[in-house]
């Protein structure tokens, strides 16, 4: 029979999603015009910002999580600029565990609206633009419905993917209980102390979770109609 979820269990569960929830929203506010750029872009530089987007796709989670700490800490460039601002430092606090993730799960994000955006093609544009459509327009009632899809990948993977993050947390969020133990440190704590029912039961948790999230990306997906 598997062990209940302990308090502290359940407080990393609920830390876990509201993290998710908000690093999903800032990576499809940040994402969309991004992907719609390399899409449109013809600019030299739209290989390398693609590429540096991609990075986090092979780059060890506890490399980007290591530079962060740097970046962000009281002796970096971004640290100084938020202390001289009068804000709180980042590190070891949700803030930085939301800014880390929005950088490691950017690339989930943006490459499903990158293919999205690509596979509309030309010619929609075109003929909105003849009924003389706006630029404005063009993207949110022509460019946007179309790319249902693609949105509904980013959303999922980009929940899914936060949802499971470990190396990236733990060098710029640490473990405090309540504000940075994330779901991921607590299956760690669990396998530190011997405590492997426990553990098991978190890892299934997840499992279920990410195997739910894929089926449901899949049904939500539209199925092509196959011509004669």
């Amino acid at each position: 029979m598997m062990p209940l979820l302990s308090t502290q269990d359940l407080q990393a569960f609920g830390l876990t999603l509201r993290l998710a929830a908000t690093v999903t929203a800032v990576l499809l506010l940040l994402g969309t015009p991004l992907a719609w750029w390399l899409a449109q872009t013809r600019s030299r530089w739209q290989r390398p910002v693609a590429a540096m987007i991609a990075l986090p796709l092979v780059l060890p989670p506890t490399v980007l999580g290591f530079y962060l700490l740097l970046l962000l800490g009281p002796q970096g460039a971004v640290g100084r600029l938020i202390a001289a601002m009068g804000l709180s430092a980042l590190p070891f606090t949700f803030g930085g565990l939301v800014v880390g993730s929005v950088l490691y799960s950017l690339p989930f994000v943006v490459q499903p609206l990158h293919n999205a955006f690509e596979a509309i093609g030309a010619r929609p544009l075109e003929v909105a633009a003849c009924l003389r459509a706006s630029p404005f327009d063009r993207f949110f009632s022509v460019a946007c419905p179309m790319a249902l899809p693609g949105f509904i990948t980013a959303a999922v993977l980009g929940f899914a993917h936060t949802m499971g993050e470990f190396g990236v947390v733990l060098m710029i969020g640490g473990n405090i209980p309540g504000q940075t133990r994330v779901l991921s440190m607590r299956i760690f704590d669990h396998v530190e102390a011997g405590e492997y029912s426990q553990a098991h039961t978190l890892s299934l948790c997840l499992l279920v979770f990410s195997f739910a999230a894929l089926l449901a990306m899949s049904l939500l997906r539209p199925r092509r109609v196959e011509r004669d």
